[in-house]
């Protein structure tokens, strides 16, 4: 398990939530973002729980393309051995500068969720249950003096 070291977690939880996150399935693209439905999503693609994970860039820290296709593949490796059916999906901030490769995950248990997360050096990671809006979950404590937000979740 890699450990999650950030400067300002609050930052990065606001830059997080902000961000554009987006799925392709079958050529469609589908945005997603925190706070909002996904029923689009959910009527292509039907499902209980649906996550967005990226093994990309490790504690917020940016890493070769050869490192994050390396914990790419292992991610991808680990959803196929568990049956956890994912698509391509990405995450990119609201200027355009950065984007990270990641996957949508139907039907993975929280658990398995958090799991993956910690074993990938993830600070946060999208998820959301069938019918109810796309949340935010930081792996890390929420610092005192961020409020806490309607759609974030902090893992303390």
């Amino acid at each position: 398990m890699r450990e999650v070291q950030i400067v300002d977690a609050g930052e990065l939880a606001a830059a997080y939530a902000q961000a554009d996150y987006a799925v392709r399935l079958d050529g469609d693209t589908f945005r997603l973002k925190v706070g909002s439905a996904a029923g689009d999503v959910e009527a292509y693609w039907p499902a209980m729980h649906y996550a967005f994970i990226t093994a990309w860039n490790p504690a917020s820290r940016p890493t070769s393309d050869a490192a994050n296709q390396r914990a790419d593949s292992s991610l991808v490796a680990q959803l196929k051995a568990i049956g956890a059916p994912h698509q391509p999906a990405w995450a990119e901030d609201t200027s355009g500068d950065w984007r990270e490769s990641g996957w949508l995950v139907a039907g993975l248990e929280p658990h398995m969720l958090d799991a993956l997360a910690h074993e990938f050096g993830q600070a946060g990671v999208l998820h959301w249950d069938q019918g109810r809006p796309v949340r935010l979950k930081m792996y890390l404590s929420r610092p005192p003096h961020v409020p806490p937000a309607a759609h974030i979740d902090w893992v303390e």
